[in-house]
């Protein structure tokens, strides 16, 4: 008998199919590392004395650390239209170069203004990766893998502020912080021949997969599509309730998370009084935490499909932990290890929320959803960082920061509660049980795809 044994072994399809997250998850994962260490290595600027080196107030200070998310905010939902109109791949290769020179020259620039301007275009740059990464997993994994493959995406946020916490701030004390954000910087603009070279759009465009494997996942994909109904307009899909109250909610979320990624060096540096070598290993373990956090939930929510309670459950605790560390101020060990659990669960619920959409919305027009619903984070992420930011100034303490922290995230959390639980969860076959149905499909694909290569 002839021909590919991965058409006739399920087993040899499974093992296809596997390839998907070791092949496109690890430069996902990278990427959107890169992306995250280009803005949240401020926070540590900030406490290396940016704004003394450069002889600017504690407002404009914050006011550098929201500019970022005014550019993010502003370009999202093109940035998601030129990905699912055009290519999510290539949108992200032509991102990648020019946030890795504009976060190089960070550490350059020595005007406000400038320096204003780079933080604003650096955010413009970096406005598509995310709804156009969300994109493209969901045109590589199902429903029943969707947290996950998300989780594995987003854990380049926890795990880059992770090893950039214990790294960087030793960095700053060899070389200054200017030089800490041009060492920091080149690397994107090397990733980009990487990421162009390896990554595909869709799954009959690669070349590690069998066309069986490929016919296969892309049948319980269009099966879910399926399930989730007709195609609809883009207006009819951002009024949509579920989708303005998603929106609410992560806008609220994010104030908390991003108040907390980029202040939380000067908040350990100021509470405990190390050296800043010392604060960067302290500020990682939180983050440590929500590695851990994010793996659980998301293997849950997979299993489970109950996404929503996870969400709120996870928003809510994180929001008491962050009252418990603004009322322990006084007492920075106690106020700490609140903030550790208060990490772990802001960002447990990642990849559970960003899987909701593709499950509620067909896929012409899934990208913009995602996309205004980052935006609505982008604002968030505007306001925590310049509020956070402002009340440390004024006040001189950081426990007005928790309180603000502490209150956006229980708002987040009543969001996610009163959100409806959208269609029942459909159930279609795993991959592997789909075999036989798509051999004949398969057959097709192989032949196209063997078309392609001659």
């Amino acid at each position: 008998m002839t021909g590919d044994p991965l058409q006739r072994s399920p087993e040899n399809i499974d093992t296809s199919l596997r390839r998907r997250w070791l092949f496109l998850l690890p430069a996902v994962f990278i990427t959107y590392s890169l992306a995250y260490l280009d803005r949240a290595n401020f926070g540590f600027g900030a406490a290396a004395g940016l704004a003394t080196t450069l002889h600017i107030t504690s407002g404009q200070s914050s006011l550098l650390a929201g500019l970022f998310f005014a550019g993010y905010f502003v370009f999202q939902l093109p940035g998601a239209i030129v990905a699912r109109k055009y290519s999510p791949v290539r949108l992200i290769f032509f991102a990648l170069i020019p946030w890795g020179i504009l976060s190089a020259l960070t550490g350059v620039i020595t005007s406000f203004w400038a320096l204003a301007v780079i933080r604003f275009l650096l955010g413009v740059a970096e406005s598509c990766i995310f709804p156009a990464m969300l994109l493209l997993l969901t045109q590589w994994f199902t429903c029943n893998e969707r947290s996950r493959a998300n989780t594995f995406l987003i854990l380049g946020n926890p795990v880059t502020v992770l090893w950039m916490s214990a790294v960087t701030g030793y960095l700053i004390q060899a070389v200054g912080w200017q030089r800490t954000f041009i060492y920091e910087g080149i690397p994107s603009v090397l990733w980009a021949a990487v990421w162009i070279f390896v990554i595909r759009d869709k799954p009959e465009d690669s070349w590690w997969m069998s066309a069986t494997a490929v016919s296969t996942l892309n049948a319980r994909l269009l099966a879910e599509q399926q399930a989730v109904g007709s195609a609809m307009t883009l207006r009819t899909a951002l009024t949509r309730p579920d989708v303005l109250l998603l929106s609410v909610t992560y806008f609220f979320w994010s104030v908390g998370v991003y108040g907390f990624v980029l202040w939380l060096p000067t908040i350990v540096h100021q509470g405990s009084a190390l050296s800043m070598g010392r604060t960067g290993l302290v500020s990682a373990i939180p983050y440590a935490a929500a590695i851990g956090a994010m793996l659980v939930v998301s293997q849950r929510a997979d299993k489970t499909q109950q996404r929503r309670s996870l969400v709120w459950r996870s928003l809510l605790f994180g929001g008491i932990a962050l009252s418990v560390s603004f009322l322990a101020h006084a007492h920075f060990t106690i106020a700490f290890l609140a903030l550790i659990v208060a990490g772990a669960c802001m960002y447990a619920p990642y990849g559970a929320f960003f899987a909701i959409v593709p499950e509620r919305l067909p896929r012409s027009v899934t990208a913009e959803v995602l996309a205004v619903i980052n935006s609505a984070g982008a604002l968030g992420g505007f306001f925590g960082s310049y509020f956070v930011g402002w009340l440390q100034g004024w006040t001189g303490s950081s426990q007005d920061g928790y309180l603000l922290m502490s209150l956006s995230l229980l708002c987040a959390a009543a969001g996610m509660f009163f959100l409806d639980d959208g269609p029942a969860s459909h159930t279609v076959p795993s991959p592997s049980s789909s075999t036989s149905t798509a051999t004949t499909t398969a057959t097709t694909t192989g032949a196209s795809r063997n078309r392609r290569a001659a």
